[in-house]
């Protein structure tokens, strides 16, 4: 793929990323900011890991698709924000154009498989509520372990498709991306040549991973929240709510500003929106999916005040 992508470029060996500023002192404030931002999200996503692998009462699916969740949250920050802050307080602020392809296949294979991973979730809930008797038998490891594998699928390839597309493109200069890192819509804006095509692959492609699984989480959550209505008892209601709550939430938060990105014509994208949207599902998203997910979750709670013996939650 390396050869492949570095004989279709023209004269570009790295790129120039612009970042959020060129202000030194506005850039020293936003390192401090993006830095508690990505310390807080490994170190949540990574005590909810670390929860759910010591508490043997978390080992459901619901919470092995929550492990994996975090997993990609942490990949997913990783990806950019590292080097985000390394460019805030350093004068180079480059990145190499096998370097910018790398970033970005990485970064769509992880944002792919979780988008997916939302419409997985949500039939869990959807067994775990309409089928409680059942739920085991249906939720069995081997299904669990094929509806990852097939998210992880559709990231690989999906990702592939979409770099490809992209970096087969002329690129003959200037090398200046208006964004924190390398991202499809950013990097299109340098091409040398007509980009209606990848507009069509980019919106297609959008369609399929994007409104194709939120399609699924909504008819999903339509036959849920039917259930719910026929459940008799005012507690059993609030309940069977609240285990719904947080996931339609993150999803909220991760699906929106992506379609919004991925679907729309480059032509009407504004580089500053677009930084925006792209912090927003690529860094605030994965900062407060713990928060949410542990907040909200009284079984979460109790593993944690188990492991560090500070007391017991009530009931």
């Amino acid at each position: 793929m390396q050869d492949f992508l570095w004989s279709n470029h023209s004269f570009l060996n790295e790129f120039i990323l612009l970042g959020f500023s060129s202000d030194t002192q506005v850039n020293i404030i936003l390192f401090s900011a993006f830095f508690f931002l990505y310390l807080i999200t490994l170190l949540g996503n990574g005590l909810i890991i670390t929860l759910i692998r010591m508490d043997s009462r978390l080992h459901t699916p619901m919470y092995f698709f929550l492990t994996v969740l975090s997993i990609l949250d942490m990949g997913y920050v990783t990806t950019t924000v590292p080097q985000m802050l390394v460019h805030m307080v350093s004068q180079k602020k480059t990145i190499s154009y096998i370097g910018c392809v790398a970033q970005m296949y990485i970064f769509l294979m992880l944002g792919i498989t979780e988008s997916w991973l939302f419409a997985i979730m949500a039939y869990d809930r959807y067994v775990a509520i309409c089928h409680p008797l059942r739920y085991k038998v249906i939720m069995n490891p081997l299904l669990c372990g094929s509806m990852v594998a097939f998210c992880g699928f559709w990231g690989i390839t999906c990702a592939f498709i979409y770099t490809v597309t992209a970096m087969i493109l002329p690129y003959c200069g200037p090398n200046e991306i208006n964004h924190f890192f390398c991202e499809v819509p950013a990097v299109l804006k340098l091409a040398c040549a007509d980009t209606s095509l990848n507009d069509q692959v980019d919106f297609i492609l959008g369609f399929i991973l994007l409104l194709v699984p939120l399609s699924l989480i909504i008819i999903v959550y339509i036959n849920i929240f039917a259930a719910i209505m026929r459940i008799r008892s005012t507690q059993g209601r609030i309940k069977a709510f609240s285990t719904c709550a947080s996931h339609i939430t993150v999803v909220t938060m991760f699906s929106i500003p992506c379609m919004v990105m991925y679907m729309r014509p480059g032509s009407e994208a504004s580089p500053e929106d677009d930084k925006k949207l792209a912090l927003f599902y690529n860094v605030i998203s994965a900062f407060l999916n713990p928060i949410i997910y542990s907040l909200r979750n009284k079984d979460v709670k109790r593993a944690f005040l188990k492991v560090t013996g500070w007391g017991k939650v009530t009931e």
